[in-house]
């Protein structure tokens, strides 16, 4: 799988004007699930970004997790993270997952956040959707579970 991880003061996913999905300080994760990934990649992601130590702590170091902070974690589906964009000016996004595979795992790894953390909220796979973000830093980190 990947991911972008972006940590946020606030975000927010929209589909049609309403707000689907929103949260408080945490991280914004995008994420794309390529054709050999299985729902243990999708725990294995959602593991590392819960215990991934990039918060600041009283001395302002990035030296805590979404779970020491009590963050929020707003999931969103973006099969573009697999743009291969080597040849032509088209992108390819071939490397990502089917669809109905990555509906599988993206809706797997909703509920197994949701089990492991108390503030989880999500976008809407396939959907048109617009987010909005304050990026907090910023700290944008790419991931790949695999």
């Amino acid at each position: 799988m990947i991911a972008v991880l972006q940590r946020v003061r606030e975000a927010r996913v929209e589909v049609g004007g309403a707000v689907v999905g929103a949260i408080g300080q945490g991280f914004l994760m995008l994420v794309c699930a390529e054709p050999g990934d299985t729902e243990a990649t999708a725990e294995k992601l959602v593991t590392k970004v819960l215990k991934l130590r990039v918060f600041s702590d009283d001395a302002g170091k990035m030296n805590r997790s979404l779970q020491d902070v009590g963050g929020g974690l707003l999931v969103v589906s973006q099969f573009t993270l697999a743009a291969d964009t080597s040849a032509g000016n088209r992108p390819s996004f071939t490397g990502a997952a089917p669809a109905e595979q990555g509906r599988r795992l993206y809706e797997h790894a909703l509920t197994f956040a949701r089990r492991q953390h108390p503030v989880v909220a999500s976008g809407e796979f396939g959907a048109d959707m617009q987010v909005h973000l304050v990026n907090d830093g910023p700290v944008t980190i790419p991931m790949r579970m695999g």
